[in-house]
């Protein structure tokens, strides 16, 4: 998958598959599988580090991830997160936020939000850094938002989302993820766009789809409504551990083969 494969796709009515991954491990088995695009997300912060939004994901913490994501890649696209607020502190600081994200083995970054980011977006994409936009649910903005609440139910709200996503397609994002808002109005942005959108909660009618990792693998309690569990690897994990520390307590671990002479 390269940037321009993503208006192709588009174009060809071909759907595009991302997913999150956050280390070198899980980076191993999505290289081993047709998936398009790995999303280093902010939401490493939570899946991983336990913290309750993205808000707490800094630069070092995404740059550290996106390292560990790319040795083990294998040549997937990958997409950087920018991290809350890091591209307000000036003009300067968010170039060499997306320098950095670049540098660490991402291909693209993406930015969450329109209104105040589009001169930054389009300076970055005059720079050579591809850049992925974000509307509707944008996590970043969990305080304003007053909690992971979707977006553009009302019709106000949603002209609002779809003029973000036509900004910011202008300020020339190659791909706009939209999340957490209805499937209708999802369908509309994707059909307004010449760009591919890339959903997570916004319906069926989107050019590709996102899924946190961590909900595709059946590791969350509580996935919200639009995450489906594809696998069931926390509970056979679960299972493995229980049966290492039978095997342990019982002294049937190690074995003579598994001992050195």
């Amino acid at each position: 998958m390269t940037l321009p494969d993503f208006r192709r796709r588009k174009a060809g009515n071909q759907r595009i598959s991302f997913v999150t991954c956050y280390d070198c491990a899980f980076a191993r088995l999505v290289a081993q599988t047709d998936l398009d695009c790995i999303l280093v997300g902010d939401s490493v912060a939570m899946v991983v580090h336990g913290h309750p939004s993205t808000l707490a994901a800094d630069l070092p913490m995404m740059l550290f991830h996106t390292e560990s994501v790319a040795r083990g890649a294998g040549g997937k696209f990958i997409v950087g997160d920018m991290p809350f607020l890091e591209h307000r502190k000036g003009q300067s600081e968010a170039v060499s936020a997306a320098q950095a994200l670049l540098r660490a083995g991402a291909q693209a970054i993406k930015l969450e939000g329109a209104a105040g980011n589009l001169e930054i977006i389009q300076s970055l994409v005059e720079g050579g850094v591809p850049v992925m936009g974000h509307v509707g649910l944008t996590p970043q903005f969990i305080h304003a938002f007053g909690g992971f609440k979707v977006q553009g139910r009302e019709d106000a709200a949603a002209e609002r989302i779809l003029a973000d996503a036509k900004a910011l397609e202008a300020a020339g994002v190659f791909s706009i993820v939209l999340e957490g808002i209805p499937a209708p109005l999802g369908k509309r942005i994707t059909e307004a766009l010449s760009i591919p959108t890339i959903g997570i909660g916004a319906g069926p009618d989107t050019d590709g789809q996102v899924l946190v990792l961590h909900d595709l693998l059946g590791f969350t309690e509580k996935p919200p409504k639009f995450a489906r569990a594809f696998g069931e690897v926390a509970s056979a994990s679960v299972t493995a551990l229980r049966a290492y520390d039978e095997a342990v307590k019982s002294s049937t671990f190690p074995t003579e083969k598994e001992s050195y002479a």
